[in-house]
Protein backbone atom coordinates (compact mmCIF):
# COMPACT_ATOMS: atom_id res chain seq x y z
CA UNK A 1 0.00 0.00 0.00
CA UNK A 2 1.11 3.38 -0.60
CA UNK A 3 1.86 5.51 2.29
CA UNK A 4 0.24 8.84 3.18
CA UNK A 5 3.63 10.81 3.92
CA UNK A 6 4.37 9.53 0.30
CA UNK A 7 1.27 10.97 -1.35
CA UNK A 8 1.93 13.95 0.57
CA UNK A 9 4.68 14.40 -1.09
CA UNK A 10 3.55 13.93 -4.35
CA UNK A 11 1.28 16.43 -3.76
CA UNK A 12 3.54 18.72 -2.83
CA UNK A 13 5.75 18.43 -5.53
CA UNK A 14 2.94 18.63 -8.17
CA UNK A 15 2.13 21.94 -6.42
CA UNK A 16 5.81 23.08 -6.55
CA UNK A 17 5.82 22.12 -10.15
CA UNK A 18 2.37 24.06 -10.94
CA UNK A 19 3.64 27.24 -9.44
CA UNK A 20 7.17 26.46 -11.76
CA UNK A 21 4.87 26.01 -14.93
CA UNK A 22 2.70 28.94 -14.01
CA UNK A 23 5.81 31.20 -13.22
CA UNK A 24 7.13 30.05 -16.63
CA UNK A 25 4.25 31.22 -18.58
CA UNK A 26 3.68 34.50 -16.94
CA UNK A 27 7.59 35.65 -18.09
CA UNK A 28 6.69 34.05 -21.58
CA UNK A 29 3.84 36.03 -21.62
CA UNK A 30 5.56 39.08 -20.48
CA UNK A 31 7.69 39.08 -22.82
CA UNK A 32 5.64 38.53 -25.29
CA UNK A 33 3.45 41.69 -24.26
CA UNK A 34 7.06 44.18 -24.52
CA UNK A 35 7.29 42.62 -27.43
CA UNK A 36 4.31 43.31 -28.92
CA UNK A 37 4.16 46.67 -27.08
CA UNK A 38 7.43 47.74 -29.05
CA UNK A 39 6.01 46.55 -32.26
CA UNK A 40 2.69 48.80 -31.71
CA UNK A 41 5.13 51.71 -30.58
CA UNK A 42 7.36 51.64 -33.38
CA UNK A 43 4.26 51.30 -35.79
CA UNK A 44 2.33 54.23 -34.17
CA UNK A 45 5.64 56.30 -34.33
CA UNK A 46 6.35 55.62 -37.97
CA UNK A 47 2.65 56.54 -39.34
CA UNK A 48 2.95 59.69 -37.02
CA UNK A 49 6.36 60.53 -37.83
CA UNK A 50 6.29 60.21 -41.46
CA UNK A 51 2.61 61.06 -42.08
CA UNK A 52 3.04 63.60 -45.12
CA UNK A 53 1.76 66.35 -42.52
CA UNK A 54 4.60 65.74 -39.95
CA UNK A 55 6.92 65.18 -42.87
CA UNK A 56 5.90 68.79 -44.35
CA UNK A 57 6.80 70.72 -41.12
CA UNK A 58 10.36 69.10 -40.78
CA UNK A 59 11.07 70.28 -44.44
CA UNK A 60 9.74 73.65 -43.66
CA UNK A 61 11.82 73.57 -39.88
CA UNK A 62 14.76 72.57 -41.72
CA UNK A 63 14.12 75.43 -44.34
CA UNK A 64 14.17 78.08 -41.78
CA UNK A 65 16.90 80.77 -42.47
CA UNK A 66 18.78 83.51 -40.23
CA UNK A 67 21.87 84.94 -39.10
CA UNK A 68 21.71 85.52 -35.69
CA UNK A 69 19.37 85.40 -32.77
CA UNK A 70 17.75 89.13 -33.20
CA UNK A 71 16.84 88.23 -36.96
CA UNK A 72 15.46 84.95 -35.79
CA UNK A 73 13.36 86.28 -33.06
CA UNK A 74 12.02 89.37 -35.63
CA UNK A 75 10.84 85.93 -38.52
CA UNK A 76 10.26 83.65 -36.11
CA UNK A 77 9.66 84.63 -32.50
CA UNK A 78 5.82 83.53 -31.38
CA UNK A 79 5.19 86.86 -30.91
CA UNK A 80 5.45 87.73 -34.55
CA UNK A 81 5.04 84.26 -36.29
CA UNK A 82 2.31 82.00 -34.45
CA UNK A 83 1.89 79.51 -37.35
CA UNK A 84 5.66 78.88 -37.62
CA UNK A 85 5.54 78.28 -33.61
CA UNK A 86 3.10 76.14 -33.50
CA UNK A 87 5.37 73.83 -36.79
CA UNK A 88 8.26 73.96 -33.97
CA UNK A 89 6.58 73.67 -30.93
CA UNK A 90 4.85 70.44 -31.81
CA UNK A 91 7.84 68.82 -33.86
CA UNK A 92 10.70 69.53 -31.51
CA UNK A 93 8.16 68.83 -28.35
CA UNK A 94 7.56 65.36 -30.41
CA UNK A 95 11.34 65.00 -30.48
CA UNK A 96 11.70 66.02 -26.55
CA UNK A 97 8.81 63.22 -25.93
CA UNK A 98 11.32 60.68 -27.44
CA UNK A 99 13.72 61.46 -25.33
CA UNK A 100 11.91 61.16 -22.28
CA UNK A 101 10.74 58.14 -23.85
CA UNK A 102 14.23 56.87 -23.94
CA UNK A 103 15.18 57.93 -20.84
CA UNK A 104 12.99 56.44 -18.68
CA UNK A 105 13.32 52.95 -20.60
CA UNK A 106 10.41 53.05 -22.61
CA UNK A 107 12.14 52.76 -25.88
CA UNK A 108 15.81 51.51 -26.30
CA UNK A 109 18.68 53.63 -28.31
CA UNK A 110 19.07 51.38 -30.78
CA UNK A 111 15.14 51.55 -32.18
CA UNK A 112 15.39 55.38 -32.05
CA UNK A 113 18.69 55.12 -33.69
CA UNK A 114 17.06 52.83 -36.68
CA UNK A 115 13.81 54.75 -37.29
CA UNK A 116 15.04 58.28 -36.98
CA UNK A 117 18.52 59.29 -36.10
CA UNK A 118 18.67 62.01 -39.01
CA UNK A 119 15.98 64.21 -38.39
CA UNK A 120 16.47 64.30 -34.62
CA UNK A 121 20.22 65.42 -35.06
CA UNK A 122 19.24 67.65 -37.80
CA UNK A 123 17.14 69.81 -35.82
CA UNK A 124 19.24 69.85 -32.74
CA UNK A 125 22.45 71.24 -34.76
CA UNK A 126 19.73 73.96 -36.01
CA UNK A 127 18.19 74.85 -33.35
CA UNK A 128 20.48 74.25 -30.47
CA UNK A 129 21.40 78.01 -30.42
CA UNK A 130 17.79 78.85 -30.30
CA UNK A 131 17.15 76.84 -27.64
CA UNK A 132 19.91 78.05 -25.74
CA UNK A 133 18.16 81.72 -26.21
CA UNK A 134 15.08 80.48 -25.33
CA UNK A 135 16.77 78.88 -22.04
CA UNK A 136 18.00 81.63 -20.74
CA UNK A 137 15.07 84.64 -21.99
CA UNK A 138 11.99 82.49 -22.06
CA UNK A 139 11.63 78.84 -20.70
CA UNK A 140 14.56 77.90 -18.49
CA UNK A 141 17.62 75.65 -18.39
CA UNK A 142 15.25 72.30 -18.83
CA UNK A 143 13.91 73.50 -21.75
CA UNK A 144 14.24 70.60 -24.47
CA UNK A 145 16.75 68.30 -21.95
CA UNK A 146 15.08 65.59 -23.19
CA UNK A 147 15.58 66.49 -26.98
CA UNK A 148 19.28 67.21 -26.04
CA UNK A 149 19.82 64.06 -24.29
CA UNK A 150 18.55 62.05 -27.41
CA UNK A 151 19.85 64.19 -29.68
CA UNK A 152 23.64 63.63 -27.61
CA UNK A 153 23.12 60.22 -27.10
CA UNK A 154 22.37 59.38 -31.04
CA UNK A 155 25.51 62.05 -31.90
CA UNK A 156 27.86 59.24 -30.18
CA UNK A 157 25.81 55.94 -31.74
CA UNK A 158 26.48 57.67 -35.25
CA UNK A 159 29.92 58.00 -34.71
CA UNK A 160 30.30 54.57 -33.21
CA UNK A 161 28.72 52.83 -36.01
CA UNK A 162 29.36 55.06 -38.89
CA UNK A 163 32.58 57.56 -37.76
CA UNK A 164 33.39 58.75 -41.39
CA UNK A 165 29.62 60.29 -41.27
CA UNK A 166 31.18 63.42 -39.27
CA UNK A 167 33.61 64.26 -42.43
CA UNK A 168 30.48 65.28 -44.84
CA UNK A 169 29.93 68.93 -45.70
CA UNK A 170 26.18 69.39 -44.63
CA UNK A 171 24.50 67.01 -46.60
CA UNK A 172 22.03 69.34 -48.51
CA UNK A 173 20.18 70.95 -44.96
CA UNK A 174 22.28 74.17 -44.93
CA UNK A 175 24.63 73.18 -41.98
CA UNK A 176 28.69 73.05 -42.20
CA UNK A 177 30.78 70.13 -41.17
CA UNK A 178 31.66 72.73 -37.88
CA UNK A 179 28.07 73.46 -37.37
CA UNK A 180 27.61 69.65 -36.32
CA UNK A 181 31.13 70.03 -34.02
CA UNK A 182 29.33 73.21 -32.52
CA UNK A 183 26.23 71.41 -31.41
CA UNK A 184 27.70 68.97 -29.49
CA UNK A 185 29.81 70.71 -27.26
CA UNK A 186 29.22 70.50 -23.64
Amino acid sequence: MVDLALLQSVSYIAGALGVCVAAFYYVVNLRETTKNRKIAFTTNFMQNFYSKENSRRFIDLLGMRWNNIDEYMSKYDSRVNPENFADRWSFLGMLDVLGYQYKTGLVDINTLYDLNWSPVLQLWIKFRPIINEYKKSDYGEDTYANFELLARKLWELKGERDPRWKEHKGGGVGNTPGDYEKAFEK
